[in-house]
């Protein structure tokens, strides 16, 4: 490890794994790099100095064109299975500059984005666009303010390129931070094309993300119990505040539990459960409705990858991870339930408590009724506007809720206040995104960026300065569409 005047105190523990598993690079340089966001407040817990990196040396360094001696650029190998069709992936435009030490000994990835070709390009040029790397930091950012695990956005470099894509984009370079880049997609590469190092990597992963489970006597069952626990949390509380992730491929499911890639994900104004916002998901594999269906078979890939480590005896091992995979859909429900009984401001658990959280859903779906906004109505009792409310089903469903809620044994004050804590006042709505993102790209005006990201830092305040960005759009015969970020 070696600090400098930047605060970097980087190792580099996973290029100490076999050579299988990555293939060191060298970034491409860019022309001007130049820094339009930094994120202090997240560069302040990794133990980095802000001042240094929005200078022209710190801008050089997070966009690749100066490789310091404490660096190690490497491209991470993975597969994975994109909708659905197993390919050989690895990190095409991104490079791992090494693993921060943070004051509290905590490690992250730093990754830089768009940095060039690597081996895993397949013919791609390795390069990033403005806009996606723009609308990665605003809801990355936005996800760790709803308390949701995720990958941080530290910086946003323009690289003064244009980039050809369907016509000439401003470039840019993302520096992303995650407890690791390791996804499901690594197990299955190790287990395809280097199975002689599966257990490597399986120890590593271990040994950095849940080191209590090394002196399990089965350990590796109990790496692959510990994913799926991890993977039920973080798929339930996607559900509970309507995001859409949009490219649940194995390779975008993180071992250590964050939510990864922020390509054509978005947000649900209207409640359907059939939403689709990606323009390449022409079948609906990942409407937001079959979020927690897509984790759980993304989880039986990853037991597939680690049963050669699970047992000698195949028939044993298929059975062990059969059991370990029946966790989930109960693992799932139980904290889905949990996050919307906060949400309807219930304490306890009931068996009606399913069917109540269902039927106001289906209410919702029927009357189209916005998600967010429902529920924040439901917490101040705004019961005024709107075809749902002055529907006798919700009248029967709003008493059947108030029984519910009377039982609990908690003051009006307490329900509430469970309500405010578990029901955001604003998420990153999709016009309002793209409404930043416009003037940044087309013109350098990132002011509306700025706007948007101190309004969603937190979420949960309820003040008068968020109403305006709770508004849902005008109504539109045009679906919101998102796009894979290039």
């Amino acid at each position: 490890m070696q600090t400098n005047e930047f605060g970097f105190n980087f190792d580099h523990s996973y290029a100490r794994l076999p050579e299988s598993l990555f293939s060191q690079v060298k970034p491409a340089p860019v022309p001007r790099p130049q820094i339009v966001l930094l994120n202090r407040p997240l560069a302040q817990s990794l133990g980095l100095n802000a001042d240094a990196l929005e200078s022209a040396a710190g801008a050089a360094v997070l966009a690749g064109n100066t490789v310091p001696e404490w660096s190690l650029p490497l491209a991470q190998a993975y597969a994975g299975h994109q909708f659905g069709h197993f390919t050989m992936l690895g990190d095409g435009r991104a490079l791992l500059l090494g693993e921060q030490i943070t004051p509290c000994g905590e490690r992250f990835d730093l990754q830089l984005k768009g940095t060039g070709p690597t081996p895993y390009s397949r013919g791609g040029d390795g390069r990033a666009t403005m806009g996606p790397m723009l609308r990665e930091y605003i809801i990355s950012e936005a996800m760790q303010a709803l308390n949701i695990p995720t990958t941080r956005s530290l910086a946003v470099v323009a690289t003064g390129e244009a980039i050809p894509r369907e016509t000439f984009l401003p470039g840019a370079i993302l520096a992303r931070v995650a407890k690791s880049h390791i996804r499901v997609g690594t197990f299955q590469y190790a287990a395809v094309f280097a199975p002689a190092d599966l257990k490597a990597l399986a120890d590593y992963t271990l040994d950095r993300h849940y080191p209590q489970l090394c002196g399990e006597p089965h350990k590796y069952l109990a790496l692959l119990r510990q994913v799926i626990a991890a993977q039920a949390s973080l798929v339930a509380q996607w559900m509970l505040v309507g995001f859409v992730h949009g490219v649940m491929n194995t390779d975008n499911m993180t071992i250590s539990g964050e939510t990864i890639d922020y390509g054509p994900c978005a947000f649900l104004d209207t409640y359907d459960p059939a939403t689709v916002f990606s323009s390449i998901d022409l079948q609906g594999r990942y409407a937001y409705a079959r979020q927690p269906e897509i984790a759980g078979w993304n989880l039986a890939r990853f037991a597939e990858a680690l049963l050669p480590l699970l047992s000698p005896d195949p028939e044993e091992a298929a059975d062990l991870a059969a059991e370990e995979l029946a966790r989930f859909g109960p693992l799932y429900t139980e904290c889905y339930l949990d996050g919307m009984r906060k949400k309807l401001g219930l304490s306890g658990a009931e068996e009606g408590d399913r069917a109540l959280v269902q039927d106001l859903l289906d209410l919702m779906h029927r009357h189209k009724a916005d998600f967010t906004n429902t529920f924040l109505d439901l917490t101040f009792h705004r019961f005024e506007a709107g075809s749902l409310y002055q529907s006798d089903a919700f009248a029967s469903w709003k008493t059947r809720w108030q029984e519910r809620a009377a039982r609990s044994q908690q003051s009006p004050q307490a329900v509430q206040d469970l309500m405010k804590r578990s029901n955001p006042a604003v998420i990153p709505r999709n016009h309002r995104v793209e409404e930043a993102l416009r003037p940044a790209v087309q013109g350098g005006d990132n002011s509306l960026v700025e706007k948007l990201l101190g309004v969603l830092a937190d979420p949960f305040a309820h003040c008068e300065e968020q109403q305006e960005y709770a508004e849902p759009p005008e109504p539109s015969s045009v679906p919101y569409r998102t796009f894979c970020g290039t």
